[in-house]
């Protein structure tokens, strides 16, 4: 089993640094959308109860950047599943003598490997924004992306078992995803926000993503949040991670087909 794991994480580790235009797009494309997001809003954001409009959107927008790289790379990670339907690796894997839930953890450690690295790379630029996050709040980020990753890993690979083809994959998953990215508190606060907004955020696994990622960049000063609430943040993001993994392990044993 732990062999079968190793091979499949190392086989989409070598898929994604194979495919130079992959690398290329996952790094630039969050770097624009971070540029254009920032300095377009930058001019007329303000957070609730500032009193002098005292946080630039570009700081603001960051932590927001960070959890759509990991929701992104995570979920279009697992496009490799339809495809390896079609090419007829999957069904080989299928039959191979080991466990289907090496089969679900080899993919999705795999995909949660790769949107931790190129989420990391992305953090690297926080001092340009002014955000110098302690080692605590490190680790707390690692933390986030890690359960954030594998979350979303896991929702995306449920889905891919599901789908024939790539271009149903991609309808799908841009529908769930921006809007769940915009109502994760990325681009603007909960706070101020209309109540049915506000309660869809507080819905959105994502929102709890993105508030403990938030909180790392300023851990331990009192913007991170009280450690009760970061705590309450890191039992709802393991929750979700659990809970993903736990149905792409009961839906990898039905039948492929059918």
């Amino acid at each position: 089993m732990i062999r079968t794991i190793r091979t499949l994480w190392y086989r989409e580790v070598i898929k994604f640094i194979r495919d130079r235009s992959r690398v290329v797009g996952a790094l630039l494309q969050p770097l624009g959308f971070w540029i254009v997001l920032g300095f377009g809003f930058g001019g007329t954001f303000q957070m609730p109860g500032a009193q002098n409009g005292d946080m630039p959107y570009l700081e603001y927008l960051f932590p927001g950047i960070v959890a759509l790289i990991l929701l992104f790379t995570a979920i279009f990670s697992t496009i490799s599943v339809v495809e390896d339907r079609q090419k007829g690796f999957l069904q080989a894997a299928l039959v191979a003598p080991t466990s289907r839930l090496a089969i679900v953890l080899g993919n999705v450690l795999g995909g949660a490997t790769l949107a931790v690295v190129q989420a990391a790379l992305f953090v690297i630029l926080a001092p340009l924004v002014g955000l110098t996050p302690t080692l605590a709040g490190l680790a707390i980020i690692l933390l986030a992306s890690l359960l954030t990753a594998v979350g979303f890993t896991a929702l995306g690979f449920t889905m891919a078992w599901w789908l024939d083809t790539t271009r149903g994959f991609h309808a799908i998953m841009n529908l769930v995803l921006m809007p769940m990215w915009f109502l994760s508190g990325a681009a603007f606060p909960i706070d101020g926000a209309p109540a049915i907004l506000q309660l869809l955020m507080k819905l959105n696994p994502a929102f709890y993503c993105v508030e403990l990622l938030r909180a790392g960049f300023y851990w331990p000063t009192g913007s991170a949040g009280s450690p009760d609430v970061v705590g309450i943040e890191i039992l709802l993001t393991t929750l979700f991670a659990t809970a993903t993994l736990g149905i792409a392990t009961w839906v990898v044993r039905r039948p492929l087909f059918g």
